[in-house]
């Protein structure tokens, strides 16, 4: 269950950061004009909208292109908001795709320390203070942020400080980084985001180990980057959704 007081759906700017991603139908709802003054003008639009809706919980991340740079702009416009926020953000890739559309690479991957001290200052300075709950960013059961002691004391003292620590999951052995994640002895680490979907539910028991032992559980990519929307071809869940009288976003959202 979120925090008390925090509505159970959030906002993630993926596909709101940079001029290029995977969702399904992105390309017909954000047009032809990339340029960071249209996609911070449209990332403020549904900040808006989010937040008229109810809407409390903000996610983002350094490789996100802009997103936590809009997101600070967005709070800085509306400093009477943030105590009503919760802001998520994770660290351990960086952007590199040059705010190009036809980048050839636009991630690069590193669970070191030197990329936790260098992308920390980075996300207090683009959202104008300390997140709430800061993640490694695609946790692997292979990821240095499992077994390097300087990193997870770093992690420890970052948590210490207030702020809950946590991972995000993709990929087929997600439930192994989760587990392996929270069994750690002296484990700085309370909250983790997920993949999980109707396509894709392979993680949810670990998630509700993870629940039971206290983690705060957010799930992400319900609607499978818009192949569980009517943006998708996913002909059998639609159907299913036809069939209970629901359209196939609200299915998935639900299920979730």
């Amino acid at each position: 269950m979120p925090p008390a007081g925090l509505a159970p759906l959030g906002l993630g700017l993926a596909a709101l950061g940079r001029p290029a991603y995977i969702t399904a139908g992105r390309d017909a709802s954000l047009g032809d004009d990339r340029s960071v003054d249209a996609m911070r003008g449209r990332a403020h639009a549904m900040l808006d909208v989010a937040w008229a809706r109810g809407i409390r919980f903000i996610d983002a991340a350094r490789s996100y292109g802009r997103a936590e740079e809009f997101l600070g702009s967005w709070l800085a416009a509306h400093p009477e908001r943030r105590a009503e926020l919760e802001v998520e953000s994770k660290w351990g890739y960086a952007y590199v795709g040059g705010w190009r559309m036809d980048a050839d690479v636009h991630e690069r991957k590193e669970h070191s320390l030197a990329m936790l001290d260098r992308q920390w200052p980075e996300t207090l300075a683009a959202l104008g203070g300390a997140p709430d709950r800061y993640l490694v960013h695609s946790l692997t059961p292979d990821s240095p942020a499992l077994d390097d002691e300087a990193l997870l004391d770093r992690l420890r003292e970052l948590a210490a400080s207030g702020v809950a620590v946590g991972v995000s999951t993709s990929g087929p052995h997600q439930a192994d980084a989760l587990d392996a994640a929270r069994e750690l002895p002296d484990s700085p680490f309370r909250t983790v985001q997920a993949t999980w979907n109707l396509l894709e539910p392979s993680v949810g028991p670990a998630l509700a180990r993870a629940h039971a032992a206290g983690w705060f559980v957010v799930v992400k990519e319900a609607v499978a980057n818009g192949r569980l929307t009517s943006a998708g071809d996913e002909a059998d869940a639609a159907a299913l959704a036809a069939t209970d009288g629901q359209a196939l976003d609200a299915l998935a959202i639900g299920a979730a």
